[in-house]
C-alpha cells in the first residue's frame, strides 16, 4: 500500500497539488496498512479501522481521516476496479462550518493598541505585532502569507503586496488602503534600525532577525486576547487570528451595501483580493452579523417593495 499510495501522491502533485498534510496523513494509512500484513485492493474495513484512530481525537478528525483515504480508494478503485470507496457518512461530516468571532471596530482598535504595548523583550517586538495585527484586520490576509512576505514582496512606493503562490499555488497583487501603506512605512523605519532586522530578508521578523514564526505569533495573540479579555460571539471557545480575515470579508461586504454596489458582482474582486480558488469558498467567509442583515434587508425592501404613483398603476 505504501508503494501505491507514493505513487498516487507523485501524480496528484505532478497536477498541482500541494497534498502537505492530506499526504502525511495517506503515507500513515499506508504504513498502518501493510503493518497489519493487508494484502490486495483497499477495503472499507480497512479504511475505516485506520480513520478511527485515535479514539480520543474529535470526530471531526476522524472524519478527516476518512475523506482522506476515500479519494485514494476512488483513484484505485479506477485503476484495479476492485477497491472499495468507503461511504463519506460512516463517520460523519468533516466540513462543518463553525460560526467564527466577528470582530468590532472596538476591538480591532484594542487589538492593535494591546500589540504595540507588549513588553520589549526585543525592541522591534511591539512595532511587529502591532503592524501584523493591523495589517490582517485591514486586508485579510492570511496570517501565514503575512508571515511569508519577503521584502521583496512589498511595494511601498506604489502600495501592493505580491502574494506568491499561497494555498492552491495561487499567486496575486494586493492593492493597500493608503492608511495601511503609511504603517508599513513606519514599521519599515523602526525594523531598520535593528541591523539583524535590516539584514533579514523577511518583512516581519523576530528577535534575531529570523522570521517570525507562527507558533509565537499565536500564542502572543492569545495572551492579548486574554489580557483584553474577549469571549468570542461565535461558535468557537476564543477568537482566533483567522477570525480577521472573517472580519475583513464581512465588513467589505457591508461597505458595498452601505454604497449600493452590486454585491453579486463585486464578490468576484473580493475572492480575487482573498486569493480564493472559486468563488464559493468566499461565501463561506460570510457571516450574518445583525449590521450586515439590517443593510441587506432594507436593500431588499427596497428592491421588493410597490412601485409609486403611475408607475404602480401601470404595473
Amino acid at each position: 500500500m505504501m508503494e501505491r499510495a507514493k505513487e498516487y501522491l507523485a501524480y496528484r502533485r505532478a497536477l498541482g497539488f500541494a497534498l502537505d498534510s492530506s499526504g502525511t496523513l495517506l503515507l500513515q494509512f499506508a504504513r498502518f496498512a501493510d503493518r497489519s500484513k493487508h494484502r490486495g485492493p483497499l477495503t472499507a474495513d480497512l479504511a475505516l479501522r485506520w480513520a478511527s484512530q485515535p479514539q480520543t481525537a474529535s470526530p471531526r478528525y476522524r472524519a478527516e481521516r476518512l475523506s482522506i483515504v476515500r479519494v485514494f480508494a476512488r483513484h484505485l478503485a479506477a485503476e484495479d476496479g476492485r477497491s472499495q470507496v468507503p461511504d463519506r457518512r460512516l463517520l460523519g461530516r468533516n466540513h462543518d462550518r463553525l460560526q467564527p468571532h466577528i470582530y468590532s471596530d472596538r476591538q480591532l482598535q484594542e487589538l492593535v493598541l494591546a500589540a504595540a504595548k507588549l513588553p520589549p523583550v526585543y525592541r522591534l517586538r511591539p512595532h511587529t505585532y502591532s503592524t501584523l495585527f493591523g495589517l490582517l484586520a485591514s486586508t485579510g490576509l492570511r496570517v501565514s502569507e503575512a508571515l511569508g512576505l519577503g521584502k521583496e514582496h512589498v511595494d511601498l512606493a506604489r502600495g501592493i503586496l505580491r502574494i506568491e503562490e499561497t494555498k492552491f499555488r495561487k499567486s496575486r497583487l494586493v492593492p493597500l488602503h493608503s492608511t495601511t501603506t503609511q504603517a508599513l512605512r513606519q514599521y519599515v523605519r523602526e525594523r531598520d534600525r535593528d541591523r539583524l532586522a535590516r539584514d533579514s530578508e523577511a518583512f516581519f521578523v523576530g528577535g534575531l532577525g529570523q522570521p517570525l514564526p507562527y507558533s509565537t505569533v499565536r500564542s502572543t495573540f492569545r495572551r492579548l486576547c486574554a489580557k483584553l479579555g474577549w469571549r468570542s460571539n461565535g461558535m468557537l471557545p476564543r477568537p482566533r487570528i483567522h477570525d480577521l480575515r472573517h472580519s475583513f470579508a464581512c465588513r467589505r461586504l457591508l461597505r458595498w451595501y452601505q454604497q449600493g454596489v452590486n454585491v453579486d458582482h463585486a464578490i468576484a474582486s473580493l475572492s480575487t483580493y482573498l486569493g480564493h480558488a472559486k468563488v464559493t469558498d468566499t461565501y463561506w467567509y460570510l457571516t450574518g452579523t445583525p449590521p450586515l442583515l439590517a443593510t441587506a434587508s432594507k436593500r431588499f425592501e427596497h428592491f421588493a417593495g410597490p412601485a409609486r404613483g403611475g408607475d404602480h398603476e401601470n404595473a
